[in-house]
């Protein structure tokens, strides 16, 4: 190489070394890096950060001796001016031959011997091949890691201070211990450990599997929201039996007509053929809701929670069939007076047809009056005697004449 040849050499190495050392110090102050120094790692992230740790001491080792070959070379040429031959053939091998030693590490194993490794050198160019090839693996592997982290990390610590507030939240309504919060405890612990010492354990096909964690979190905000709705039973709970009381109430009192309706259904109808309302179902729902005070006296307020629940469901059970049973009876009722008006309407009609003193009309009169006003009322005959006036009325009609 010329004298010139080398200087241009020189100054383009430098460039290229200074270049490096940047990103070398930038890898190395990299928030991933400097987490995973401080991590207690284990299985698959643990073999593949043990792995780019070791490429990494590698690649110091073999920039370190990259520098000494530049900083002999620059220390060679700054011995003249005007090197002679000697020195530029000197200079020639330092930087384009194979002047660079390779740290033992990146030696292959066919290149050993008993006695140890045998030296290999390589080229400027050669080393800085491949320093870019191991920065770029330990660079994708911090990355992995830091990507997995970033992803898990905040989910996991929100569901972790959710898990804080809702077992505070348990112990402030009851002071008891509650199964399904424990069970979630253990399985974030275990979660938050894998998390934080294992994250690439988690990641399948180039992605993180979050539905773990999802599943947790979902169950946690399920059961959180529960306890929220104790806590406001606790606070409001005047407010909220009110209604449950009226239910009741309700519930009384609708069983309290069915009963009364069914026992005017057994004197004034004929084998109604209904059967018996029920009985005592407010009385049952009055008792539970005496058990609901118990418990709140004793400050039980989750298991309260559920059992407010179920008198809420019960109590519109109950109401569904004590109204069913009025309907059945009542309907008994009704259509005994729905064909009582029927009779008395069409009576009504004949009167306006001239024909009230019809001596058919008048018998078919009387013997559907008499079955409907007599008590227990056959119904059956009842519908038949009021059918065969109202034909016998229109029988009438079309024999006078007379529009219907």
């Amino acid at each position: 190489m010329s004298r010139e040849g080398v200087d241009h050499a020189l100054g383009t190495l430098r460039d290229e070394r200074e270049r490096i050392a940047a990103s070398l110090l930038e890898l190395d102050g990299h928030h991933g890096n400097r987490l995973l120094k401080g991590a207690r790692l284990g299985g698959e992230t643990w073999r593949r950060w043990d792995a780019a740790q070791n490429r990494l001491a590698m690649l110091w080792r073999l920039f370190d001796a990259y520098q000494r070959v530049l900083e002999e070379a620059a220390e060679v040429r700054g011995r003249s001016s005007r090197p002679d031959a000697a020195t530029l053939v000197e200079l020639t091998g330092m930087l384009s031959g194979t002047s660079v030693e390779v740290p033992d590490g990146e030696i292959p194993l066919q290149s050993r011997t008993l006695l140890g490794p045998q030296a290999r050198r390589v080229t400027l160019d050669e080393a800085v091949a491949l320093m870019s090839e191991a920065f770029e693996f330990v660079a994708a592997e911090i990355a992995a890691i830091d990507a997995a982290w970033t992803e898990l990390l905040p989910p996991l610590e929100e569901a972790e201070e959710t898990w804080r507030e809702t077992a505070r939240l348990a112990h402030a309504l009851d002071g008891t211990r509650h199964p399904e919060l424990d069970r979630l405890g253990r399985e974030l612990t275990a979660l938050g450990r894998l998390v934080r010492t294992d994250p690439l354990s988690l990641v399948r096909d180039g992605r993180v599997d979050t539905s773990r964690l999802d599943r947790v979190t979902s169950v946690l905000a399920s059961l959180r929201g529960e306890l929220a709705g104790v806590a406001r039973l606790r606070d409001g709970y005047e407010e909220q039996i009110a209604p449950i009381a009226a239910f009741i109430r309700e519930v009384e009192d609708t069983e309290r007509r069915a009963a009364e309706t069914y026992a005017a259904v057994l004197e004034k109808i004929e084998s109604p053929m209904l059967p018996e309302p029920a009985r005592d179902l407010g009385a049952g729902l009055r008792d539970r809701l005496t058990a609901l005070e118990r418990l709140r006296e004793a400050g039980r307020w989750v298991e309260m929670a559920g059992r407010v629940a179920e008198l809420e469901q019960a109590a519109a059970d109950a109401l569904e069939r004590a109204r069913n049973d009025l309907r059945l009876s009542a309907g008994l009722l009704e259509r005994r007076g729905e064909l009582r008006g029927r009779l008395e309407a069409y009576r009504a009609k004949a009167a306006r047809l001239g024909l009230a003193e019809d001596e058919t009309l008048t018998r078919l009169y009387g013997e559907a009056r008499d079955v409907l006003w007599t008590a227990p009322c056959d119904l059956r005959g009842g519908t038949v005697a009021v059918a065969e006036y109202q034909r016998a009325l229109r029988a009438c009609e079309t024999e006078t004449g007379t529009p219907r």
